[in-house]
């Protein structure tokens, strides 16, 4: 397995659609960056939230999730209260090759804020937005800032193709838009 340089995920971005939309080069001034760097690419979260409450008095059940869980936000910054937790999406649209497999770890600036953002893999040909769970384990409240960096993927080809791809067997989270809930 070998993980994937800035040449590669250019040309996959541009020849194959792999991120879409694709910064080819690393945003920094005044924002929180994102875009392509040398071995990942530093993925935007959108102006769109799910932040949980417990207004209902509600149980987190993965089995039988009730959505009166959180309440719905949308805007260029999202305040995550403290201990508590908020669903986003990614900005780019992701179509993860046969061969790849990713693994995605949060940015440093908001990691030494205490704020830590959880992705799951993204399995071969696996494709959508990116359902990014945001946790804020300060006890004070928690920006979030739309449209700037959350969180870098890394691009690890694997040495053959698997037998079955999540594409194959169809997966429940395939072709997401939007934050998607979870589903049984």
């Amino acid at each position: 397995m070998s993980i994937m340089s800035d040449r590669w995920i250019t040309r996959m971005a541009k020849e194959h659609g792999m991120i879409e939309p694709y910064e080819g080069r690393q945003v920094r001034a005044g924002v929180i960056s994102y875009g392509v760097s040398s071995y990942g690419y530093d993925m935007r979260v959108a102006p769109e939230f799910k932040i949980f409450t417990n207004v209902m008095n509600s149980i987190v059940d993965p089995k039988n999730f009730d959505p009166k869980s959180f309440v719905e936000f949308e805007g260029d910054v999202c305040i995550v209260p403290p201990n508590s937790f908020a669903l986003a999406r990614s900005v780019e649209y992701f179509r993860i090759p046969r061969d790849v497999i990713t693994i995605t770890v949060g940015k440093s600036t908001y990691a030494r804020c205490g704020i830590i953002t959880n992705v799951t893999p993204f399995e071969p040909e696996w494709e959508g937005h990116v359902t990014l769970e945001i946790s804020n384990t300060t006890p004070l409240p928690a920006k979030i800032y739309a449209n700037e960096g959350i969180a870098q993927v890394l691009f690890f080809r694997g040495e053959e193709a698997p037998e079955v791809s999540y594409g194959d067997k169809k997966g429940k989270y395939q072709a997401q838009t939007g934050v998607t809930l979870p589903r049984i």
